[in-house]
This record gives C-alpha cells, structure tokens and sequence, in this order.
C-alpha cells in the first residue's frame, strides 16, 4: 500500500477491493485517489474522524470542490467511492451510517459520444494495409470496430481467446466480467493477415494477440497512438481513437437493429442506461433525415 494511504481504515479498504472483489490496479488507484481528495478535505474543515463525519460535511465538501470547478462527473465518482468506503466501514462494524448517502453531484450536460458515419468508416478501413506494423494495426481498428471492444479489452486480448472456427471472441471487462462476441468476417480476415506475420515479431511465450516492436504485448498507449497515425495517413479528418470505434459500432448496430438490449449485451455494459445515450444518437439521425426529407420540414433555401 501507498504510504499516502497511512491511514489503517481506507488501507483496509484497498485490500477488500483487491482481493475479495479483485478490482483492477486502475480502478483501485481512482478509489484511492478520490478517497485522498476528501481526506484532505476533512484534515483542512476540522479533520473529523471517517466515524463522526454526517451528510452536513459532505455536502460541503461538494460544494467547495464544485465552486473550485471540479466537474459534477468527478464529484459524481467521488460519492460513489465514498458511499462505497462507507458501505465497507459498515460490513466491518466501523460506521454506524453513509453520510454520502442522499448527497447528489451537481447535473451534468449530458455529452454524446462522437461517431464515425458509416461511409466513413468504410473507406478508412478498406484502404490496404502493406508494412507488417499496418497490418498489426489494420487488425486492431477492425475487430475494435467489429467488437465494440473497449481499449482495456482489445490489448488484454490473448491468442487462445479468439475462436476463429466459431468466429467468436471472448473478452473480460469492466468488474472482471467475461462476454462472448461475435467476430465478423472483415474482422476475421483482418486478424488472419496479422496471425502470418505475428510469428515474426512476438517473442517466444507471449500469448498477446497483438503485440508491439519489442514482441510484448502492445500497450494502451502505443494502440491510440498508431491507430490514429495509420487513421491519417488514409486521409482522417478527425483524430481517430478506439473509443471512436466503439462509440461507432453501437450507434450503427443501434441504428439497424433498434435492439438497445442486444448492444448493452455486446458493449458489456451493467447498466442499460449506459447505453441509452445511443438512442439519442439515433434519434438526431432520424431528425436530419426528417429535415431533409419531409416536405413541409425542409427549410427554404
């Protein structure tokens, strides 16, 4: 542990996430950090212990943070992690309450993700590939785009997940939580070409999937950065991610299908309400379409 994280009780917590609910290094970081902002917090407005702490403080604390300009997303995880610590420090007889609990973050502007339109993407990914690293690449953008894959999951990817006779995938994502994917055929011809040449670069014993110059498996980093480079040497007008990807195959899919239910099984999401946000990506779709097609909806020229 941290030595930031002294004190014995968030310590404590820590070790719960880890090994009893088996969090990633991640999401265990962002809990100890968002429990350190309050902590410091407290120490500056009376540094009351984590027990004597009421509803009161908490509110305050989030409005002092948001006075700051801390956006109502961060203060939003912020209770979440605390209601969470709180939720811990009653299982173990150390809080008789959640003080967090009723206290809201401020609403936030709900942003829609950006997508790709489905020509687009097609000309993207239809350009040839031709160096070993393109290929590698190509490979990447395309079962991203297949999968809805979230980054995380396409670099932790290894050879023995991927059934290429049942054209199925299998990823573990957020909480984690395994789910089983189609693989399309693109896709799959994509990840063949990449398979011929990966033998070249991968060191003896990786079982990554994709792995980088080195013959380790690719990092987070180096996957946003060539995925972006290759997206703009093909002619991108805008900067390409695999979020973008992910963003583009649920709203295409949600598009053609109208099955939200279908695409929070395959984006893995725990919450339908998550996916939710595509349904009004589609519905701005339908409205430019109404525009430009309804005779009493076009606007004179």
């Amino acid at each position: 542990m941290k030595p930031a994280d002294e004190d014995p009780l968030v310590a404590g917590f820590l070790r719960h996430l880890a090994h009893e609910r088996r969090l990633s290094p991640r999401t265990l970081d962002a809990y100890r950090r968002d429990l350190r902002s309050f902590r410091h917090w407290n120490r500056c407005h009376g540094d009351l212990p984590w027990q004597r702490l009421d509803q009161a403080q908490v509110r305050a604390y989030v409005a002092d943070q948001h006075r700051q300009g801390i956006s109502g997303t961060t203060l939003r995880r912020r209770l979440s992690a605390l209601r969470s610590f709180y939720r811990y420090l009653m299982r173990e007889g150390e809080a008789k309450c959640d003080p967090a609990r009723g206290v809201r973050a401020p609403k936030v502007a709900r942003k829609l993700p950006g997508t790709l339109e489905v020509d687009q993407l097609q000309q993207l990914l239809d350009q040839p590939a031709n160096t070993p690293l393109e290929i590698r690449d190509s490979a990447m953008m395309e079962l991203v785009y297949s999968c809805g894959l979230r980054l995380a999951e396409l670099v932790a990817i290894d050879l023995t997940d991927l059934d290429r006779r049942e054209a199925m995938l299998e990823v573990t994502g957020k909480g984690n939580k395994t789910r089983r994917l189609p693989v399309g055929r693109k896709a799959l011809e994509a990840v063949d070409r990449w398979l011929r040449l990966r033998g070249e670069m991968a060191r003896p014993g990786e079982p990554a999937l994709f792995v980088s110059r080195r013959g380790r498996r690719i990092s987070r980093r180096s996957v946003q950065q060539r995925m972006d480079l290759l997206a703009r040497r093909r002619g991108a007008l805008r900067h390409l991610h695999p979020h973008l990807l992910r963003h583009s195959f649920a709203s295409h899919l949600l598009e053609s299908s109208g099955d939200l239910r279908a695409v929070q099984e395959l984006l893995g999401h725990a919450d339908i309400s998550t996916t939710q946000v595509y349904t009004h990506l589609d519905f701005q779709h339908l409205a430019r379409v109404y525009d430009q097609a309804h005779p009493r909806a076009r606007r004179k020229k």
